[in-house]
C-alpha cells in the first residue's frame, strides 16, 4: 500500500505545471521566485553558466579541466572561472536591480541551448538578455540584449569583469585597438588559483549592429581589484529596440600556456565573426548534435523530461577532448568536480549509443591518466592498473582522506575497462582497440588477476571493499565488485583473440573461480555477510544489467523484487532507473512505469526541473541521475543493447500511454530504431 500511495503522488507530481507547458523543446519560468530557485546551466562541455534569479546576473561561470587545491578536502577542487557575463544597466540615472522589475520571465531552450531572461522596468522599457555558451567555439560565450523604449529614455548599460573569491592577485586590463574597419575594445582579466599552480584569462567586447565609426562610445571604469567594467550612453525614442550583444572567452593555463593573449584573441576572432552568424553556427552545431535524438509520442511531460536530460548531458561533454564529467557536470562545484564510476556505468553509456564520437573523449580521459593507474596499483601491491574512486586533472587519487571509498572501491577499475570495452563494442574500431583500448583493458584485467584472494576452486575472493552500494564498507566478496571484475576479464580475453594477441591463461582462472554468492532464499547476495539491510542504491540489480553476469529473467526477478523493497532513504536518481530498464525487459510496462517517475520527478527542483541527486536534495545538476534516466529509455523501453559486434534490440515495452519511441541516429551508423504498440 505504501508502494501504491507513493506511486500516486509521483504521478501527480508528473502532471504538475511544469509538466504541461506545451512546447517539449523549451521550458519556460514565468514567475521567478529567489527563494525557491536552482538554476539551469548552458554549456557546451567547456564552459558552463548557471542561471540566476537575480536581474542581469549569472550564479557562476564554471571551466572544465580548471583544478586547484584549495579549502575543501585537501584535494583538488573545480574552479570558477571569471565571471564575464554579468551586466549592470541604468535606466535615466537609475541602477536597475530586482526590487525594480516586473514580469520577469526565464525560458530554456534546449534545442539551441540558450537561457533567456525578460522583464519590465516600470513603464519605461522591456530588457531581455540570453545567455549562449557558444557550442562551436569550445572557450567563447555571448550575450545577446534587446532593450525596448516604451518612453523616450537614457539606457547605460555597462559589461562587468567580476573575479570570484577562490581567485588571487588580480591583474585586470583594457584595450582597445583601432583598424581601418573596426574598432576593438578589450575588458581583460587574469589570476592565479589558489596555490599559483594556474593562471586564468578572461576578456569580454561589445558587439553593436551600428556600423564602424558610428558605435557609442565605451567608458572604462576600474572599480577594485577584483571588477571593473565597460559601458556606454545611449538615447532611445519611445516604441524603439535598441540590440547589442557581449563576446566573451575564458581559458587557462591548463588549456593554453598563454591565457590572456589567447582569450583576446578568441573575443575578437568571435567579433569579427559577427552577432548573427555566431548565433547561426551555435544553432546548427546543436541542430547537428540533435540528430540524435528520443521521440516519444503521446507523451509530452515526459518528452520534455527526455529532453532535459538529454540537453545537460550534451552541454557537459563535448568531442574531441580528454574531458569527462563528474557527477554534476559543469552546473557547479558539486563533488568538487571529480570523475567517478558516475561516468562509465552511467553517464557513458547514455553517451555511447546517442554520440560515440562524445563518448570517446570520456575514455580518452582514462587513457591518458592509466600511467597513473598503473602507479596507485604498485602502491598498493597490485600488479596492472587500478583507477583511483575519485579523479581530476592529475589521474592521481583525489577521495578525501576521511571516505573509505578512495581506498577500497575497486570496482571503479572494472568500470573504466567495461566503458572501453563498450566503445570497441559499438564502434569495432580495431585500430582504436589495438592503441588505446586494449591496454587499459589488459592491465584492468591483470590488476584483478592480482587482487583477487586464491582460496581454491571456485574462491577466488575479493575481500575488503566498498560495494557499489557505499553502505556496505569494507566487505567481502561483493555483488557488484565480482561481476564487474568478471566481466573485464571476459573482455581482456576477447580483446586480445580480436586482435591476435595470447591471452593471459590466468585471465581465464580468475575468470572462472570469482564467486557470486547466494542467500539461502535464492537471491543473489549483496556480498559475504548480507543480512537483509536497506542499502543506499543499486548492487546487485547491476548484474542483470549491465553486467550480463545473471541473464536467468526468473532470477532477474527474484532479485529485483527483493532489493527494489530495500532501497533506503536517500538513494539516488538513478537506482530507480536500473529498475525501470529491468522490469521493462521483463515485460512489466507498469512497474517500469513507476520506477521511471521515481528516477526523476522526486528529484526535479524549482522552476526548471534540474535533477538533484536524490529526492528533497538541493545540488543540481545531477548528470549521473540523467544517464540513468536515459538508459531506462534507450536500454530499458528502447530495447537498445550493446553486444560485441554492435548495437541490437532486444523486447522490450513501452509504458502506459506511449504510443510510440523513436530512437534516431544511435551509434556510429546513426541508425533508427522503433518500438511501437
Amino acid at each position: 500500500m505504501k508502494k501504491l500511495a507513493l506511486y500516486i503522488i509521483i504521478t501527480i507530481l508528473s502532471i504538475s505545471a511544469f509538466s504541461q507547458q506545451s512546447d517539449t523543446w523549451k521550458i519556460t519560468v514565468n514567475k521567478v521566485n529567489p527563494q525557491d530557485y536552482y538554476g539551469v546551466t548552458v554549456a557546451n562541455g567547456m564552459i558552463g553558466i548557471i542561471s540566476s534569479p537575480n536581474v542581469l546576473r549569472c550564479k557562476e561561470v564554471v571551466l572544465n579541466g580548471a583544478y586547484d587545491l584549495y579549502g575543501r578536502g585537501r584535494v583538488s577542487n573545480f574552479l570558477q572561472g571569471f565571471n564575464l557575463v554579468n551586466m549592470n544597466l541604468d535606466i535615466d540615472g537609475r541602477r536597475i536591480g530586482n526590487a525594480d522589475v516586473t514580469q520577469m520571465r526565464q525560458v530554456l531552450d534546449m534545442r539551441h541551448a540558450s537561457i533567456m531572461t525578460s522583464f519590465d522596468y516600470a513603464d519605461k522599457a522591456t530588457i531581455t538578455y540570453t545567455y549562449y555558451s557558444l557550442r562551436h567555439l569550445p572557450y567563447n560565450v555571448l550575450v545577446d540584449v534587446s532593450i525596448t523604449a516604451k518612453k523616450n529614455i537614457e539606457v547605460m548599460p555597462a559589461s562587468v569583469m567580476e573575479a570570484p573569491d577562490a581567485l588571487r592577485d588580480v591583474q585586470n586590463y583594457y584595450n582597445q585597438i583601432d583598424r581601418p574597419h573596426v574598432t576593438l575594445s578589450l575588458l581583460s582579466s587574469t589570476a592565479k588559483s589558489p596555490t599559483g599552480k594556474l593562471t586564468f584569462a578572461s576578456s569580454t567586447t561589445f558587439l553593436f549592429d551600428e556600423p564602424h565609426g558610428s558605435e557609442p562610445e565605451l567608458i572604462h571604469e576600474m572599480w577594485d581589484n577584483n571588477m571593473h567594467l565597460t559601458k556606454f550612453r545611449k538615447q532611445l525614442k519611445a516604441g524603439t529596440t535598441y540590440h547589442f550583444a557581449i563576446a566573451g572567452a575564458s581559458i587557462t593555463s591548463a588549456h593554453h600556456e598563454d591565457p590572456l593573449n589567447e582569450a583576446e584573441r578568441y573575443v575578437i576572432y568571435a567579433k569579427l565573426e559577427g552577432t548573427k552568424r555566431l548565433l547561426q553556427m551555435h544553432a546548427n552545431a546543436w541542430d547537428s548534435l540533435w540528430k540524435s535524438d528520443i521521440v516519444i509520442e503521446g507523451d509530452d511531460a515526459s518528452q520534455r523530461e527526455v529532453r532535459s536530460a538529454m540537453y545537460h548531458l550534451y552541454s557537459f561533454v563535448r568531442e574531441g577532448t580528454a574531458y569527462s564529467p563528474s557527477p554534476m557536470g559543469l552546473s557547479g562545484l558539486g563533488y568538487n568536480g571529480h570523475v567517478f564510476w558516475d561516468t562509465e556505468l552511467w553517464m557513458f553509456p547514455a553517451m555511447l549509443l546517442l554520440h560515440p564520437e562524445m563518448a570517446k573523449s570520456m575514455v580518452e580521459y582514462r587513457y591518458q591518466r592509466l600511467q597513473q593507474a598503473r602507479h596507485n596499483a604498485f602502491a598498493h601491491g597490485f600488479k596492472g592498473a587500478m583507477y583511483p574512486w575519485e579523479s581530476a586533472a592529475s589521474g592521481n587519487e583525489e577521495t578525501p582522506v576521511w571516505a573509505l571509498s578512495g581506498p577500497f572501491e575497486h570496482h571503479i577499475t572494472a568500470d573504466v575497462a567495461i566503458a572501453a570495452w563498450n566503445y570497441f563494442a559499438v564502434t569495432q574500431d580495431t585500430s582504436w582497440l589495438k592503441e588505446k583500448g586494449f591496454p587499459i583493458i589488459m592491465e584492468c584485467a591483470d590488476f584483478w588477476a592480482s587482487r583477487v584472494e586464491r582460496n581454491g576452486s571456485g574462491k577466488y575472493d575479493i575481500k575488503n571493499v566498498v560495494a557499489a552500494d557505499e553502505w556496505a564498507e569494507n566487505v567481502d566478496n561483493n555483488a557488484f565488485t565480482n561481476a564487474a571484475a568478471k566481466a573485464n576479464l571476459q573482455y581482456a580475453i576477447w580483446a586480445a583473440r580480436i586482435l591476435n594477441v595470447v591471452p593471459s591463461p590466468d585471465w581465464e582462472d580468475v575468470y572462472k573461480n570469482i564467486p557470486i554468492l547466494k542467500l539461502e532464499n535464492g537471491v543473489t547476495a549483496e556480498h559475504a555477510t548480507y543480512k537483509g539491510e536497506k542499502i543506499k542504491q543499486a548492487d546487485v540489480n547491476l548484474l542483470a544489467y549491465p553486467l550480463k553476469e545473471i541473464t536467468d529473467q526468473q532470477q532477474v526477478r527474484k532479485d529485483l523484487e527483493y532489493y527494489e523493497s530495500r532501497i533506503g532513504e536517500g538513494s539516488p536518481a538513478m537506482t530507480h532507473a536500473i529498475f525501470a530498464l529491468l522490469y521493462a525487459r521483463l515485460k512489466e510496462p507498469t512497474k517500469a512505469w513507476q520506477a521511471f517517475l521515481l528516477a526523476h520527478q522526486p528529484n526535479k527542483k524549482n522552476p526548471f526541473g534540474v535533477l538533484a541527486e536524490t529526492a528533497g536534495g538541493n545540488n543540481p545538476y545531477f548528470a549521473t541521475g540523467a544517464g540513468g534516466f536515459l538508459q531506462s529509455i534507450l536500454s530499458g523501453f528502447g530495447g537498445l543493447d550493446i553486444t560485441p559486434t554492435g548495437i541490437v534490440q532486444v523486447p522490450s515495452v513501452l509504458p502506459p500511454g506511449w504510443k510510440k519511441l523513436t530512437l534516431t541516429g544511435i551509434g556510429v551508423n546513426k541508425k533508427t530504431y522503433i518500438v511501437s504498440k
